[in-house]
């Protein structure tokens, strides 16, 4: 199975305070770190494949730099299935270079890791989804979706546009009992169920 998410931001302690994104349900990071590996484990297994669509860490307070990139492998290592990693806006070339030299490799064979710099494009359900951690405006389109993150708790005011982080406000579109547990990668049902919504209801707003 396909998985996706964004905007995980480990070790961003601030942002557990930040007035400025939706309230993250935990108190410090230890405990917010343990929360997502739970719950990413709780959906995801080996033969999975998880398209991580930017923002993997904040680091930037750590020094040195390489043991900020071992510290975000040591939790990455902890997922579980094949991520794939588009490039967010926080997540720099040299992570990207260390995790490609410390690439386990899965009991299929391949590597646990892959990397994108801009994008990938994925067809499922006669969709071409957009893979990008920015958002992308496409336009009305009767078959191509942007699957993003960066904008948090705010969504594009379009249909074409699915947000998928973390603390997305897209998600608002699923019923508390279909809704995950906070932090868990969304399902291509979850996001269909999503896209569906979000269409039905910007249709009404015309």
């Amino acid at each position: 199975m396909d998985f996706f998410t964004a905007d995980t931001h480990f070790y961003h302690e601030k942002l557990l305070l930040s007035q400025h994104f939706s309230p993250r349900p935990y108190d410090n990071l230890a405990d917010e770190h343990a929360g997502l590996i739970k719950v990413w484990n709780q959906r995801v297994d080996e033969n999975d494949t998880v398209y991580h669509l930017g923002d993997i860490a904040m680091m930037n307070h750590v020094r040195p730099e390489r043991r900020a990139h071992e510290l975000v492998a040591d939790i990455l290592n902890q997922l579980q299935g094949h991520i794939v990693f588009i490039k967010g806006n926080h997540d720099s070339r040299s992570l990207f270079k260390y995790l490609t030299a410390h690439n386990p490799v899965l009991a299929d064979g391949r590597a646990k890791f892959d990397f994108e710099d801009v994008g990938r494009i994925v067809k499922a359900n006669h969709h071409q989804f957009f893979l990008t951690h920015y958002p992308l405006i496409l336009g009305q389109t009767q078959n191509s979706i942007n699957l993003h993150g960066h904008i948090h708790h705010t969504m594009v005011a379009v249909p074409e546009n699915i947000n998928v982080g973390v603390d997305s406000a897209d998600l608002d579109y699923l019923t508390t009992s279909e809704k995950p547990a906070w932090g868990s990668p969304l399902s291509l049902e979850e996001i269909e169920m999503m896209m569906q919504r979000k269409k039905d209801d910007f249709a009404k707003r015309r």
